[in-house]
Protein backbone atom coordinates (compact mmCIF):
# COMPACT_ATOMS: atom_id res chain seq x y z
CA UNK A 1 0.00 0.00 0.00
CA UNK A 2 1.51 3.30 -0.87
CA UNK A 3 0.14 6.96 0.13
CA UNK A 4 -0.49 9.66 -1.66
CA UNK A 5 -0.23 12.70 -0.26
CA UNK A 6 0.16 16.17 -2.22
CA UNK A 7 2.87 19.07 -1.20
CA UNK A 8 0.34 21.60 -0.88
CA UNK A 9 2.13 23.74 2.02
CA UNK A 10 5.95 23.12 1.81
CA UNK A 11 7.25 23.59 5.75
CA UNK A 12 10.19 25.67 4.54
CA UNK A 13 10.02 27.82 1.51
CA UNK A 14 12.89 26.34 -0.58
CA UNK A 15 13.24 27.59 -4.14
CA UNK A 16 15.72 25.48 -5.71
CA UNK A 17 15.31 26.94 -9.06
CA UNK A 18 16.54 29.77 -7.65
CA UNK A 19 19.44 28.15 -5.82
CA UNK A 20 20.52 26.33 -8.76
CA UNK A 21 20.79 29.35 -10.64
CA UNK A 22 22.93 31.54 -7.81
CA UNK A 23 24.86 28.56 -7.72
CA UNK A 24 25.61 28.28 -11.61
CA UNK A 25 26.28 31.86 -11.66
CA UNK A 26 28.32 32.36 -8.70
CA UNK A 27 30.86 29.34 -9.55
CA UNK A 28 31.09 30.32 -13.31
CA UNK A 29 32.01 33.78 -12.17
CA UNK A 30 34.52 32.19 -9.53
CA UNK A 31 36.29 30.40 -12.22
CA UNK A 32 36.30 32.90 -14.65
CA UNK A 33 37.87 35.43 -11.97
CA UNK A 34 40.33 32.69 -10.85
CA UNK A 35 41.24 31.93 -14.69
CA UNK A 36 41.91 35.73 -14.47
CA UNK A 37 44.49 35.50 -11.43
CA UNK A 38 46.18 32.57 -12.95
CA UNK A 39 47.00 34.33 -16.32
CA UNK A 40 48.15 37.62 -14.13
CA UNK A 41 49.90 35.10 -11.09
CA UNK A 42 51.73 33.73 -14.39
CA UNK A 43 52.97 36.65 -16.35
CA UNK A 44 53.91 38.13 -12.82
CA UNK A 45 56.07 35.10 -12.73
CA UNK A 46 57.37 35.39 -16.33
CA UNK A 47 58.14 39.21 -15.79
CA UNK A 48 60.20 38.37 -12.94
CA UNK A 49 59.92 41.66 -11.36
CA UNK A 50 63.01 42.89 -9.26
CA UNK A 51 61.19 43.01 -6.19
CA UNK A 52 60.17 39.23 -6.62
CA UNK A 53 63.66 37.93 -6.98
CA UNK A 54 64.74 37.04 -4.17
CA UNK A 55 61.17 35.18 -3.47
CA UNK A 56 61.65 32.90 -6.74
CA UNK A 57 63.78 30.24 -7.27
CA UNK A 58 65.34 32.35 -10.33
CA UNK A 59 64.17 29.56 -13.03
CA UNK A 60 61.27 30.67 -15.45
CA UNK A 61 58.15 28.65 -14.88
CA UNK A 62 57.22 25.68 -16.76
CA UNK A 63 54.37 25.22 -18.86
CA UNK A 64 53.33 22.49 -16.00
CA UNK A 65 53.80 24.87 -13.55
CA UNK A 66 51.88 27.21 -15.29
CA UNK A 67 48.82 25.12 -16.00
CA UNK A 68 48.44 23.47 -12.27
CA UNK A 69 48.70 27.54 -11.49
CA UNK A 70 45.81 27.83 -13.48
CA UNK A 71 43.96 24.86 -11.70
CA UNK A 72 44.18 25.75 -8.04
CA UNK A 73 43.19 29.12 -9.22
CA UNK A 74 39.96 28.12 -10.69
CA UNK A 75 39.17 25.58 -8.51
CA UNK A 76 39.70 27.52 -5.58
CA UNK A 77 37.86 30.17 -7.09
CA UNK A 78 35.21 28.18 -7.80
CA UNK A 79 34.47 26.61 -4.62
CA UNK A 80 34.48 30.55 -3.53
CA UNK A 81 31.99 31.13 -5.17
CA UNK A 82 29.76 28.20 -4.40
CA UNK A 83 30.28 29.23 -0.47
CA UNK A 84 29.00 32.96 -1.16
CA UNK A 85 26.26 31.68 -3.97
CA UNK A 86 24.73 29.51 -0.17
CA UNK A 87 24.87 32.60 2.15
CA UNK A 88 23.42 35.12 -0.93
CA UNK A 89 20.74 32.44 -1.36
CA UNK A 90 19.87 32.40 2.84
CA UNK A 91 20.14 36.05 2.41
CA UNK A 92 17.09 36.35 -0.10
CA UNK A 93 14.75 33.92 1.66
CA UNK A 94 15.45 36.00 4.68
CA UNK A 95 14.88 39.38 2.83
CA UNK A 96 11.63 37.70 0.89
CA UNK A 97 10.04 36.03 4.14
CA UNK A 98 10.57 39.90 5.93
CA UNK A 99 8.90 41.63 3.05
CA UNK A 100 5.87 38.98 3.14
CA UNK A 101 5.61 39.45 6.37
CA UNK A 102 5.54 43.69 5.84
CA UNK A 103 1.89 45.51 6.20
CA UNK A 104 0.84 46.85 2.90
CA UNK A 105 1.70 50.52 3.85
CA UNK A 106 5.20 49.25 4.74
CA UNK A 107 6.02 47.82 1.28
CA UNK A 108 4.45 51.78 -0.16
CA UNK A 109 6.89 52.75 2.45
CA UNK A 110 9.65 50.85 1.01
CA UNK A 111 8.87 51.19 -2.93
CA UNK A 112 8.54 55.18 -2.04
CA UNK A 113 11.75 55.06 -0.27
CA UNK A 114 13.81 53.45 -3.55
CA UNK A 115 12.49 55.70 -6.15
CA UNK A 116 13.23 58.71 -4.13
CA UNK A 117 16.92 57.12 -3.79
CA UNK A 118 17.46 56.51 -7.22
CA UNK A 119 15.93 59.42 -8.26
CA UNK A 120 18.45 61.55 -6.20
CA UNK A 121 21.42 59.43 -7.51
CA UNK A 122 20.68 60.00 -10.84
CA UNK A 123 20.28 64.00 -10.06
CA UNK A 124 23.67 63.92 -8.40
CA UNK A 125 25.15 61.70 -11.14
CA UNK A 126 23.82 63.97 -13.98
CA UNK A 127 25.28 66.99 -12.76
CA UNK A 128 28.54 65.71 -11.36
CA UNK A 129 31.40 62.93 -13.48
CA UNK A 130 32.21 60.83 -11.21
CA UNK A 131 33.69 56.68 -11.03
CA UNK A 132 31.02 53.77 -11.26
CA UNK A 133 32.41 53.01 -7.42
CA UNK A 134 31.49 56.24 -6.40
CA UNK A 135 28.21 56.45 -8.05
CA UNK A 136 27.15 52.52 -6.61
CA UNK A 137 27.92 53.75 -3.33
CA UNK A 138 26.47 56.84 -3.62
CA UNK A 139 23.68 55.37 -4.62
CA UNK A 140 23.07 52.66 -1.73
CA UNK A 141 23.47 55.07 0.52
CA UNK A 142 20.91 57.46 -0.86
CA UNK A 143 18.36 54.70 -0.97
CA UNK A 144 19.19 54.02 2.52
CA UNK A 145 18.38 57.26 3.79
CA UNK A 146 15.35 57.22 1.44
CA UNK A 147 13.99 54.20 2.77
CA UNK A 148 14.22 54.87 6.68
CA UNK A 149 12.78 58.42 5.66
CA UNK A 150 9.89 56.94 4.20
CA UNK A 151 9.40 54.22 6.97
CA UNK A 152 9.84 56.50 9.76
CA UNK A 153 6.93 58.36 7.89
CA UNK A 154 4.67 55.44 6.90
CA UNK A 155 1.85 56.34 9.54
CA UNK A 156 1.38 59.88 7.58
CA UNK A 157 1.63 58.17 4.21
CA UNK A 158 -2.11 58.67 4.18
CA UNK A 159 -1.94 62.53 4.45
CA UNK A 160 0.53 62.76 2.16
CA UNK A 161 -0.89 60.39 -1.01
CA UNK A 162 -4.46 59.71 -0.22
CA UNK A 163 -3.99 56.23 -2.38
CA UNK A 164 -2.27 54.60 0.52
CA UNK A 165 -4.00 51.44 1.61
CA UNK A 166 -5.14 51.68 5.46
CA UNK A 167 -4.32 49.75 8.10
CA UNK A 168 -6.84 46.84 9.03
CA UNK A 169 -8.61 47.28 11.92
CA UNK A 170 -8.87 43.68 12.59
CA UNK A 171 -6.86 42.22 15.05
CA UNK A 172 -3.75 39.86 13.09
CA UNK A 173 -4.58 36.45 13.21
CA UNK A 174 -1.53 34.70 14.67
CA UNK A 175 0.21 31.55 12.67
CA UNK A 176 -0.89 28.62 13.08
CA UNK A 177 1.44 26.44 14.10
CA UNK A 178 2.21 23.09 12.32
CA UNK A 179 1.85 19.62 14.22
CA UNK A 180 4.15 16.79 13.32
CA UNK A 181 2.61 13.55 13.74
CA UNK A 182 4.42 10.17 14.84
CA UNK A 183 3.74 6.86 13.54
CA UNK A 184 2.00 5.73 16.77
CA UNK A 185 -0.24 8.41 17.21
CA UNK A 186 -0.73 7.58 13.39
CA UNK A 187 -1.34 3.86 13.94
CA UNK A 188 -4.21 4.33 16.93
CA UNK A 189 -6.44 6.04 15.06
CA UNK A 190 -7.57 8.76 17.31
CA UNK A 191 -6.07 11.54 15.73
CA UNK A 192 -8.55 11.05 13.13
CA UNK A 193 -11.57 11.45 15.39
CA UNK A 194 -10.01 14.77 16.88
CA UNK A 195 -9.19 16.24 13.83
CA UNK A 196 -12.93 16.07 12.75
CA UNK A 197 -13.57 17.51 15.34
CA UNK A 198 -11.95 20.64 14.83
CA UNK A 199 -9.82 20.57 17.76
CA UNK A 200 -6.39 20.95 15.67
CA UNK A 201 -5.09 23.35 13.13
CA UNK A 202 -2.84 24.34 11.15
CA UNK A 203 -0.62 22.14 8.29
CA UNK A 204 -0.05 18.82 9.23
CA UNK A 205 3.22 17.64 8.44
CA UNK A 206 4.63 13.81 7.81
CA UNK A 207 8.47 13.49 7.18
CA UNK A 208 9.17 10.94 4.68
CA UNK A 209 10.87 8.82 7.11
CA UNK A 210 7.41 8.60 9.35
CA UNK A 211 5.70 7.58 6.43
CA UNK A 212 8.73 5.53 5.58
CA UNK A 213 8.12 3.79 8.79
CA UNK A 214 4.88 3.10 8.27
CA UNK A 215 5.08 1.85 4.65
CA UNK A 216 7.99 -0.86 6.31
CA UNK A 217 5.28 -1.85 9.11
CA UNK A 218 2.66 -1.96 5.98
CA UNK A 219 4.86 -4.60 4.34
CA UNK A 220 5.92 -6.67 7.44
CA UNK A 221 5.26 -10.56 7.26
CA UNK A 222 3.45 -10.49 10.15
CA UNK A 223 -0.03 -9.79 9.88
CA UNK A 224 -0.70 -7.78 13.07
CA UNK A 225 2.32 -5.41 12.65
CA UNK A 226 0.81 -5.51 8.47
CA UNK A 227 -2.71 -4.92 9.47
CA UNK A 228 -1.53 -1.61 12.29
CA UNK A 229 0.39 -0.12 8.89
CA UNK A 230 -2.59 -0.17 7.07
CA UNK A 231 -4.42 1.46 9.05
CA UNK A 232 -1.81 4.53 10.01
CA UNK A 233 -2.10 5.04 5.92
CA UNK A 234 -5.63 4.39 5.70
CA UNK A 235 -5.79 7.57 8.67
CA UNK A 236 -3.94 9.59 6.67
CA UNK A 237 -5.53 9.27 3.35
CA UNK A 238 -9.02 9.83 5.48
CA UNK A 239 -7.41 13.04 6.96
CA UNK A 240 -6.68 14.38 3.62
CA UNK A 241 -9.59 13.12 1.37
CA UNK A 242 -12.41 13.48 3.65
CA UNK A 243 -11.44 15.77 6.39
CA UNK A 244 -10.01 17.88 3.35
CA UNK A 245 -6.72 18.94 5.77
CA UNK A 246 -3.63 20.27 4.66
CA UNK A 247 -1.37 16.89 4.72
CA UNK A 248 2.13 17.40 3.55
CA UNK A 249 4.84 14.98 3.13
CA UNK A 250 8.04 16.29 3.04
CA UNK A 251 12.23 15.24 3.03
CA UNK A 252 13.52 17.41 5.86
CA UNK A 253 16.86 19.04 4.28
CA UNK A 254 19.28 21.11 5.72
CA UNK A 255 18.95 19.43 9.17
CA UNK A 256 21.30 16.98 10.80
CA UNK A 257 19.37 14.27 12.04
CA UNK A 258 20.74 11.41 14.04
CA UNK A 259 19.58 8.15 14.09
CA UNK A 260 17.05 7.02 15.69
CA UNK A 261 13.43 7.88 14.79
CA UNK A 262 12.03 9.39 17.51
CA UNK A 263 15.20 12.06 17.72
CA UNK A 264 14.07 12.77 14.37
CA UNK A 265 11.02 13.67 14.55
CA UNK A 266 12.25 16.19 17.69
CA UNK A 267 15.30 17.56 15.68
CA UNK A 268 12.69 18.45 12.71
CA UNK A 269 10.18 19.66 14.99
CA UNK A 270 12.73 21.95 16.88
CA UNK A 271 14.24 23.18 12.82
CA UNK A 272 10.35 24.37 12.08
CA UNK A 273 9.02 25.09 15.50
CA UNK A 274 6.61 22.72 15.09
CA UNK A 275 4.41 20.77 17.41
CA UNK A 276 4.53 16.86 18.27
CA UNK A 277 1.11 15.05 18.31
CA UNK A 278 2.01 11.62 20.05
CA UNK A 279 0.78 9.46 22.46
CA UNK A 280 4.10 8.38 23.34
CA UNK A 281 5.15 8.71 26.99
CA UNK A 282 8.85 8.86 26.16
CA UNK A 283 8.76 11.02 23.61
CA UNK A 284 6.62 13.74 25.17
CA UNK A 285 9.19 13.50 28.11
CA UNK A 286 12.07 13.47 25.81
CA UNK A 287 10.37 16.56 23.17
CA UNK A 288 9.25 18.73 26.08
CA UNK A 289 12.88 18.47 27.71
CA UNK A 290 14.28 20.05 24.65
CA UNK A 291 11.91 22.97 24.57
CA UNK A 292 9.59 21.18 21.90
CA UNK A 293 5.87 21.45 22.16
CA UNK A 294 4.08 18.24 22.80
CA UNK A 295 0.41 17.37 21.99
CA UNK A 296 -0.19 14.25 23.72
CA UNK A 297 -3.61 12.31 22.87
CA UNK A 298 -3.74 10.21 26.10
CA UNK A 299 -3.59 13.33 28.57
CA UNK A 300 -6.05 14.58 25.98
CA UNK A 301 -8.57 11.89 26.80
CA UNK A 302 -7.56 12.20 30.46
CA UNK A 303 -8.57 15.79 30.36
CA UNK A 304 -11.69 14.89 28.66
CA UNK A 305 -12.60 12.43 31.24
CA UNK A 306 -16.49 13.72 33.45
CA UNK A 307 -15.20 14.59 37.40
CA UNK A 308 -17.15 12.53 39.70
CA UNK A 309 -17.15 13.34 43.18
CA UNK A 310 -17.42 11.53 45.99
CA UNK A 311 -21.91 11.28 46.96
CA UNK A 312 -22.40 11.31 43.22
CA UNK A 313 -25.19 8.91 42.11
CA UNK A 314 -24.78 6.81 38.70
CA UNK A 315 -26.24 3.79 36.90
CA UNK A 316 -23.42 1.38 35.73
CA UNK A 317 -23.94 -2.57 34.62
CA UNK A 318 -22.07 -4.87 36.83
CA UNK A 319 -19.49 -7.26 34.49
CA UNK A 320 -17.37 -9.35 36.54
CA UNK A 321 -16.46 -9.96 39.95
CA UNK A 322 -14.07 -8.07 41.89
CA UNK A 323 -10.64 -9.06 43.56
CA UNK A 324 -12.05 -9.00 46.67
CA UNK A 325 -14.96 -10.60 48.35
CA UNK A 326 -18.39 -9.66 47.30
CA UNK A 327 -16.65 -6.99 45.30
CA UNK A 328 -18.07 -5.97 41.82
CA UNK A 329 -16.72 -4.46 38.50
CA UNK A 330 -18.51 -2.10 36.22
CA UNK A 331 -17.16 0.63 34.13
CA UNK A 332 -18.17 4.00 32.37
CA UNK A 333 -18.40 4.45 28.75
CA UNK A 334 -14.83 6.05 28.53
CA UNK A 335 -13.48 2.72 30.49
CA UNK A 336 -13.06 3.84 34.08
CA UNK A 337 -13.31 1.02 36.20
CA UNK A 338 -15.98 1.07 39.25
CA UNK A 339 -15.46 -1.31 42.18
CA UNK A 340 -18.74 -1.70 43.57
CA UNK A 341 -18.94 -3.56 47.10
CA UNK A 342 -21.45 -6.36 47.86
CA UNK A 343 -22.34 -6.69 44.01
CA UNK A 344 -20.94 -9.90 43.27
CA UNK A 345 -24.27 -11.31 43.26
CA UNK A 346 -25.82 -8.19 40.60
CA UNK A 347 -23.77 -9.46 37.53
CA UNK A 348 -25.55 -8.39 34.88
CA UNK A 349 -27.66 -6.37 35.86
CA UNK A 350 -27.42 -2.54 36.40
CA UNK A 351 -27.93 -0.71 39.12
CA UNK A 352 -27.79 2.40 40.95
CA UNK A 353 -24.36 3.27 43.19
CA UNK A 354 -23.26 5.93 44.96
CA UNK A 355 -19.46 7.00 44.83
CA UNK A 356 -16.94 6.65 47.93
CA UNK A 357 -14.07 7.61 46.48
CA UNK A 358 -11.90 8.37 43.70
CA UNK A 359 -8.44 7.22 43.17
CA UNK A 360 -6.54 8.58 40.68
CA UNK A 361 -3.47 6.88 39.19
CA UNK A 362 -0.68 6.97 36.48
CA UNK A 363 -2.57 4.86 34.53
CA UNK A 364 -5.92 6.10 34.48
CA UNK A 365 -8.98 6.67 37.39
CA UNK A 366 -11.15 3.85 39.73
CA UNK A 367 -13.96 5.09 41.04
CA UNK A 368 -15.10 2.65 44.42
CA UNK A 369 -18.31 2.78 44.76
CA UNK A 370 -21.43 1.37 47.01
CA UNK A 371 -24.46 0.43 46.47
CA UNK A 372 -27.35 2.76 46.87
CA UNK A 373 -29.78 1.05 48.71
CA UNK A 374 -26.62 0.29 51.31
CA UNK A 375 -25.78 3.93 51.46
CA UNK A 376 -21.98 4.62 52.29
CA UNK A 377 -22.04 2.67 55.47
CA UNK A 378 -18.58 1.05 55.53
CA UNK A 379 -16.92 3.98 52.60
CA UNK A 380 -14.53 1.88 50.62
CA UNK A 381 -10.99 2.35 51.17
CA UNK A 382 -8.55 2.66 47.84
CA UNK A 383 -5.84 0.26 47.25
CA UNK A 384 -2.39 0.50 48.69
CA UNK A 385 0.14 3.29 47.34
CA UNK A 386 2.47 0.04 46.19
CA UNK A 387 -0.27 -1.94 44.11
CA UNK A 388 -0.84 -0.47 40.47
CA UNK A 389 -3.96 -1.53 39.07
CA UNK A 390 -3.93 -2.24 35.40
CA UNK A 391 -6.65 0.14 34.19
CA UNK A 392 -9.47 -2.28 32.21
CA UNK A 393 -11.91 -1.33 29.52
CA UNK A 394 -14.85 -2.50 28.78
CA UNK A 395 -14.37 -5.07 26.00
CA UNK A 396 -17.33 -5.27 23.15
Amino acid sequence: MRLTVTNRELPRKENRALRAVLTVIFVVAGMVVGGIASSLYNSLLEDNPPWLENYLAGAPPSEASKAWAVLAFVVAAGLTGFLVSSVVYRQILAAQEALESMSAREKLALFLGLVFGLILTFLITASFRMPVSLTVLIALLLCYLSVAATMSIKEQLRFYYPGAPAESAEPEVPRQTPKLLDTNVIIDGRILDICRTGFVEGPILIPRFILDELQHIADSSDSLKRARGRRGLDILNQMRKELGMKVTTFDPEGIRLPQEVDSKLVAVAQHLGAAIITNDFNLNKVAELQGVTVLNVNELANALKPVVLPGEEMSVTVIREGKEPNQGVAYLDDGTMVVIENARRLIGERVDVVVASVWQTVAGKMIFATLKDEGLNGELQPPAQGSQPARQRRRA
